[in-house]
């Protein structure tokens, strides 16, 4: 690893982290300036190493994917299957008639009305996952990227980012640009935990897909009411969800609960 390549790259993000983060925008067009309006946002420079995708196995075919408790407050839409292990399905509540577009699985028959028993295919889900996060969190380049505190007001182009602690999306929303390459993978490492805090975005542009965004949370995750989130979470504890959160992705959590309060997810 290029120790040169990562201290100008960290003074980069830093540089937008600590003083040029973005006010609010409703698309990620660029400012034309004067009168008050956003600041350009900051665009990483290109990484030199391509990053392969994160392999998510028998566990992408979930749009969530828990350990011990799956809860819902009405009403939510999910599009794409639910799965709970090791717990009993007996931890899924709170989902009514139609908010899931999918097959909930179990691994007995204490489930929701509807939901299949399958302890094997679970247990081989929760395996991949556990694979892919220990991918995710092993993954080294030659100019990565060090990001801290807040990244809202940042492009991220394709590549590998590393966070030695928690990272937000707080001031300022937060672009994925793939620079006319739909397969191009981005992987974001958080030593700790990811919050997205009230009414802030992720956008895509460039060819960019949700697919292709790989959050790899240390801890836990939180996304605050109103947020509009992209990419795959995989989390090693759990991952929170408020009111009116519209996801395009997964949300896989190795050991606890995912929570939501009447939100949106599709998987992609």
């Amino acid at each position: 690893m290029k120790t040169k390549n990562l201290i100008t790259t960290f003074a980069i993000a830093t540089i937008v982290l600590i003083a040029g983060c973005s006010k609010d925008k409703d698309s990620p067009a660029p400012s034309t300036g004067g009168g008050g309006g956003y600041v350009n946002p900051t665009v990483i420079p290109l990484q030199t190493e391509v990053q392969a995708t994160v392999d998510l196995q028998s566990a992408g075919g979930f749009a969530i994917l828990a350990g011990s408790l799956i809860s819902n407050v009405p009403t939510s839409a999910i599009t794409g299957n639910v799965g709970l292990s090791p717990a009993a399905g007996s931890n899924i509540t709170g989902f009514g008639a139609n908010e899931i577009v999918g097959v909930v699985y179990t691994t007995d028959a204490s489930g929701p009305a509807g939901s299949v028993p399958d302890a094997v295919g679970l247990t081989a889900a929760k395996g991949h996952l556990t694979t892919a996060y220990n991918d995710a969190a092993g993954r080294t380049s030659v100019d990565m990227v060090l990001l801290a505190g807040n990244i809202g007001g940042l492009t991220l182009t394709p590549g590998l980012y590393k966070s030695s602690g928690s990272l937000e999306i707080s001031t300022g929303n937060l672009t994925f640009d793939a620079k006319g390459n739909s397969n191009a993978v981005f992987i974001i490492q958080i030593a700790s935990t990811l919050n997205v805090e009230t009414n802030r975005k992720v956008y895509l542009q460039g060819g960019a897909l949700a697919e292709n965004i790989f959050w790899q949370v240390g801890t836990s995750a939180t996304l605050k009411s109103t947020a509009v989130f992209k990419g795959n979470i995989l989390a090693d504890q759990s991952i929170s969800v408020n009111t009116g959160v519209a996801i395009n992705g997964r949300l896989l959590a190795r050991i606890a609960a995912v929570t939501l309060e009447g939100s949106t997810l599709t998987k992609p």
